[in-house]
C-alpha cells in the first residue's frame, strides 16, 4: 500500500535551510538590483564575498552591521577590476533592496545610501586600487618594454646626475634608436616585427641600460656612452637580422634602422625629441 505524500510546512523546515533559503533569495534580489543599475557584466557580479555580505545582513538584520563585510566585498570588486562608481552603485543597489517593501520595481539611490556606507566601501575599495597603482609597471602591451614616458622619467634622472658634475648629458649617455619601416608589412608579422626587435634590444642590453617603446615602430636605449658603445651598436644589428629573417614579409620590409642619437642639452629638449622620433 502506497503511503500518500505528505507537504511539510514552513514549521517542518529545518532552521538551517530556512536561512540557506533566505540568503540566496537575499542574494538574487540584490543582483537582479545591481544589474538594472547598471552592472556591466553579469558574469562578473558573483565572488564569495556577496554571500559573506548577505550573511552578515541575514544575521544582524540590517545592512549597517555588514560594514566588515561590505569592506571586504570592495576590496574584491577592485581587485576584480570594478570601477568605484559601479561598486557604490552594487552598495546602493543592496540598500535599496534591503529599505524595499512590496512588490514594486526597486530603484537603487546612492545618494540615498548611508554616509558610513559609501565612506567604508569607497576606502576599502581605494585600498586596492591605490595599491595595484603603485605596483602597476609602465609598460607597452605588445612588446613588453617601458613606454617612453618611462624613458622620460629615467632622462630626468641623467640629467640631474650631469647637473651635479656640471657637465652636459649627452657626455656620459647616448640614445640608440631602432626604427622599423612597416610600411608595407600587414597582418600578424607586423605585430611580430616589433615583439622580435624589443627581444633584439633586451638580448643585447642586458647589463642594467633603460630600453623602451618609443612608438609603433621605434624602440630606443639609453645606454653610458662609453668604449662599448660600438659593439653595442654592431652586436644589436646582428640581433636585428637573425630575428627578423625568420620572417619572409619582414625580411623584404628592409633592414632596421639603427642610428645613435646624441642627448640635447636641456631634459625638456630631450622629451621633444623623443617625441619627434616616435613619429619618424
Amino acid at each position: 500500500m502506497d503511503v500518500p505524500a505528505t507537504r511539510s510546512g514552513p514549521e517542518d523546515v529545518p532552521p538551517a535551510a530556512r536561512a540557506d533559503h533566505a540568503l540566496r533569495a537575499l542574494r538574487a534580489r540584490w543582483r537582479t538590483a545591481s544589474l538594472a543599475a547598471g552592472w556591466r557584466f553579469p558574469s562578473d557580479w558573483a565572488l564569495p564575498e556577496v554571500d559573506a555580505v548577505c550573511a552578515a545582513v541575514m544575521a544582524k538584520g540590517r545592512v549597517e552591521a555588514a560594514e566588515t563585510a561590505l569592506a571586504g566585498l570592495a576590496r574584491a570588486r577592485a581587485a576584480a577590476g570594478a570601477g568605484l562608481a559601479e561598486t557604490l552603485a552594487d552598495l546602493a543597489a543592496l540598500h535599496a533592496v534591503l529599505d524595499h517593501s512590496g512588490e514594486g520595481f526597486i530603484v537603487p539611490d546612492v545618494d540615498a545610501t548611508p554616509a558610513r556606507l559609501l565612506r567604508t566601501t569607497a576606502l576599502a575599495w581605494a585600498d586596492v586600487a591605490t595599491d595595484q597603482l603603485v605596483h602597476t609597471e609602465v609598460t607597452d602591451s605588445l612588446t613588453g618594454l617601458p613606454t617612453a614616458a618611462y624613458l622620460r622619467t629615467r632622462l630626468v634622472e641623467v640629467y640631474r646626475a650631469a647637473a651635479a658634475c656640471e657637465r652636459p648629458a649627452a657626455e656620459d649617455h647616448v640614445l640608440l634608436v631602432v626604427s622599423l619601416d612597416l610600411s608595407a608589412v600587414a597582418g600578424f608579422p607586423r605585430l611580430t616585427g616589433m615583439i622580435l626587435v624589443a627581444d633584439a634590444l633586451r638580448a643585447v642590453f642586458d647589463s642594467g641600460q633603460t630600453i623602451a617603446s618609443l612608438g609603433p615602430s621605434v624602440v630606443a636605449a639609453l645606454v653610458p656612452k662609453d668604449e662599448r658603445v660600438a659593439s653595442h651598436g654592431v652586436a644589436l644589428r646582428r640581433a636585428l637580422h637573425e630575428r627578423l629573417s625568420v620572417d619572409a614579409q619582414l625580411a623584404d620590409a628592409g633592414r632596421p634602422r639603427v642610428s645613435a642619437v646624441r642627448l640635447p642639452a636641456t631634459h625638456e629638449l630631450a622629451c621633444d625629441l623623443l617625441a619627434h622620433l616616435a613619429r619618424a
